[in-house]
């Protein structure tokens, strides 16, 4: 804009002076007539004319000598006032140019200014401070465009450049460590304005917001392994710890000092850190290591460890450390001892005593008294196990619940920032927060199922089912992870009726189609079932590398993975198939698997046709629930004891579009709303909540009031075939944590949909 007055205001000048120069030659020419006139006037007596013709000569001649003087005294008055007006115009303009250059100075942020040919015409100070920040000269006015910007990057000016297709402008990390936006804006004249906007404190406002998030996941994943009863640590490839739980750093920290952060030869006795070597190496080599050894603690107790070290591989396939998990066996290995001792006395008074049977009748007596004491001690220690068994059931169930409730809302608000527009980098931190929480998830419920399972805590629900429900949720649960790994998912739906226990062979039939996605690199997978006469043969196929003849055996051990050489790196514990095995045997089900190299595997679980019921007056098996269409303002009411959970709830349901009422109780419920007359679609409640209240009773006393029931979605971390049949005669729906939003999300669309109730 300067440079465009600038060039109006010499246009000007130009005009008003070729003005002034015009008049002054008219002036000029006037003064000649004038001159003219009076010397002819003069010369002409000489020639002695008449009298009255000389005066009328000079009358005429004194009249055009007054128009002439009349009309160049006007020209001097007008060019006079031209000059005036120039005078004036020259300092308006100054005074505008001047007003101009100091609106430009006093904007905060940086300005610059260029012509129609993108050369640099003015610029502020705040902007020229950026380059002298950097030890640089501002750039001359002229410069092109392209040539700062070049200059910019190459002296240091720019330290980072970050742009996005919905973002206003270009932002820049300047050398300053401030922050600045570049927006453009093109001048009438075809010139570009461009304004550098500080947004350092804006920045910095959404760093903190960031870095508070991943601080609350980090200590919702520590509060998880805090509560864990092993030891869990991630030692990096330079054998630094980098993470530790609690248990961990109470038996390793040497003289009150963590060892978070130590190399492991200073966390280690010499001794011990020998022995742990060849292991070490041998997991830094790629391989999943389980070992025993004895170690002494600080104050010289001696304890019995179980070590299981798992590789941990980077995107490129490199090991780059190796997770720790250590349990405590000691208890277990001196019951086993003291049992071999006893058998081993056992047998050897046996001995003893048969080969002087046949003499030594007394003795015999003796000896049968002495196997009456061993058998008293041996039953003794058989109840010593039994009660540790069921010490052991006691610690699942409340692990159970305790594990799974922070997780189930650190699961909650994740997926709740899933549904919210951010910036991609705080998307991309927000997507490894939920994959970190679905790993810590996949971990802990391995981990429990397998404890499960080996305690004898679940027992199976063996009933009649029909299989058209349970392979056409698992097929549309599987098909997105499918699609999402590049694969393509067939699947043969069936309507044949089974013997078995519904969720433990879907969990089965999980673990296949899991396994099968993890390692298939391209092609595809089929689910279907075959009929067998009295059985039904359920198969899982995938074209994945396949795995080795002598290796079939051991993909049901625990911790064991065959990955082929050069296949990535994947996060399993080596557990699934090892759960598989250990299902199949407590329901009876026989579990094969097949596989060629190159060409593939197939899994299959063989189970028995049954026969079904007659159905129960209000059931509609046939009913399966619908694709989510949108919830519509839904109200709901959460009643869940957990503030952090009901917080959770209601930011996921609100962005869903429902209504939402949370309370810890029936009485906190009753101090917001009147649960008699309220409107209400779906009420989610808790089963466990306080003062040794469950959700049942709550939902029980709230439907009792009203005139037609609410539909209800119990929600519980108890297993038990107890409670799920409990649930089910009631006509709720049963829903374990941590709850699957997506899961969540459908049932209530069903329910809302289709009146509620599902039936038991």
């Amino acid at each position: 804009m300067n440079g465009g007055d600038t060039s109006w205001d010499e246009g000007r000048d130009d005009e008003r002076d070729q003005r002034i120069a015009e008049l002054e030659a008219e002036n000029e020419r006037l003064r000649k007539i004038r001159d003219a006139l009076i010397v002819r006037v003069e010369s002409g007596s000489s020639h002695k004319p008449e009298p009255y013709a000389a005066f009328e000569h000079s009358v005429v001649l004194a009249e055009q000598v007054r128009e002439r003087t009349e009309a160049l005294n006007q020209a001097m008055e007008e060019l006079k006032d031209s000059n005036k007006a120039l005078s004036r115009a020259r300092e308006e303009a100054e005074t505008t140019r001047q007003r101009l250059s100091d609106a430009i100075e006093s904007i905060a942020d940086g300005f610059v200014l260029f012509d129609h040919q993108h050369r640099l015409i003015q610029s502020n100070s705040r902007f020229r401070s950026y380059w002298r920040h950097a030890g640089v000269n501002p750039p001359e006015p002229g410069t092109a465009i392209v040539d700062m910007k070049q200059q910019a990057l190459t002296c240091g000016l720019i330290v980072e450049e970050h742009s996005h297709p919905d973002s206003e402008g270009v932002v820049f990390l300047l050398s300053n460590g401030r922050w600045v936006q570049m927006t453009e804006r093109p001048t009438r004249e075809g010139g570009l304005v461009v304004l550098y906007s500080d947004i350092t404190d804006v920045k910095n406002s959404e760093m903190a917001r960031r870095i508070k998030a991943l601080e609350e996941s980090e200590r919702w994943i520590r509060v998880v392994t805090d509560h864990v009863p092993a030891l869990i640590a991630y030692v990096g490839a330079d054998l630094t710890i980098q993470f530790c739980n609690k248990v961990y750093e109470a038996w390793y920290g040497r003289r009150g000092e963590s060892p978070l952060g130590k190399h492991l030869v200073d966390v280690h006795s010499p001794e011990l850190y020998e022995r742990l070597m060849p292991h070490m190496l041998e997991v830094l080599d790629g391989h999943n290591v389980t070992f025993e050894f004895e170690e002494t603690g600080e104050r010289g107790e001696e304890r019995y460890m179980l070590r299981s070290y798992v590789p941990n591989f980077d995107e490129q396939g490199d090991i780059i450390g190796f997770f720790v998990l250590i349990r405590d066996i000691t208890e277990r290995r001196k019951t086993a001892l003291a049992l071999e001792q006893a058998y081993d006395n056992l047998e050897r008074r046996v001995k003893e005593r048969t080969a002087a049977l046949t003499g030594l009748n007394n003795q015999l007596r003796q000896e049968i008294g002495e196997r009456a004491a061993v058998e008293a001690r041996l039953r003794d220690a058989k109840l010593e196990a039994e009660r540790a068994n069921l010490s052991k059931t006691k610690f699942l169930a409340a692990v159970s619940h305790d594990l799974l409730q922070p997780l189930n809302a650190a699961r909650l608000f994740t997926s709740a920032l899933q549904e919210q527009s951010f910036g991609p980098k705080a998307e991309g931190l927000v997507r490894s927060v939920s994959t970190s929480l679905d790993d810590v998830e996949n971990l802990l419920g391995t981990l429990v199922d397998i404890s499960k399972l080996d305690a004898g805590v679940i027992k199976p629900d063996v009933t009649a089912f029909d299989l058209r429900d349970l392979l056409n949720n698992i097929a549309r649960e599987f098909r997105q992870m499918a699609v999402a790994e590049g694969l393509t998912l067939d699947f043969v739906p069936s309507s044949a009726v089974v013997e078995s226990d519904s969720q433990l062979l879907a969990r089965i039939l999980r673990n296949f189609l899991t396994n099968a996605i993890r390692y298939t690199g391209h092609g595809r997978i089929l689910l279907g079932c075959r009929r067998q006469e009295d059985h039904v043969l359920m198969q899982v196929w995938d074209t994945g590398p396949g795995i080795p003849g002598d290796k079939l055996s051991e993909i049901f051990q625990e911790f064991k993975r065959i990955r082929p050489e050069g296949a990535p790196a994947d996060k399993g514990l080596g557990l699934g198939l090892a759960i598989v095995d250990k299902i199949s045997r407590m329901l009876g089900h026989e579990v094969t698997v097949s596989s060629t190299e190159g060409r593939g595997s197939v899994f299959s679980v063989r189970v028995p046709l049954g026969k079904l019921l007659p159905k129960r007056p209000g059931t509609d098996e046939s009913r399966l629930p619908l694709i989510d269409q949108g919830l519509g303002g839904a109200r709901v009411w959460v009643i869940d004891n957990d503030h952090a959970i009901c917080e959770g709830m209601q930011t996921v349901l609100e962005g869903w579009d429902c209504q939402v009422v949370t309370a810890v109780s029936l009485a906190d419920l009753e101090r917001q709303l009147d649960p008699a007359s309220s409107p209400v679609d779906v009420i989610l409640a808790d089963y466990h909540l306080d003062n040794d209240e469950t959700g049942v009773n709550v939902v029980a006393a709230i439907n009792g009031r009203r005139q037609t029931p609410a539909p209800v979605v119990m929600i519980t971390a108890n297993y038990t075939n107890e409670l799920k049949q409990h649930i089910r005669d009631l006509g709720h729906v049963l829903m374990n944590k941590p709850v699957k939003p997506l899961k969540l999300r459908s049932t209530l669309n069903h329910l809302i949909r289709c009146g509620g109730r599902v039936g038991p």
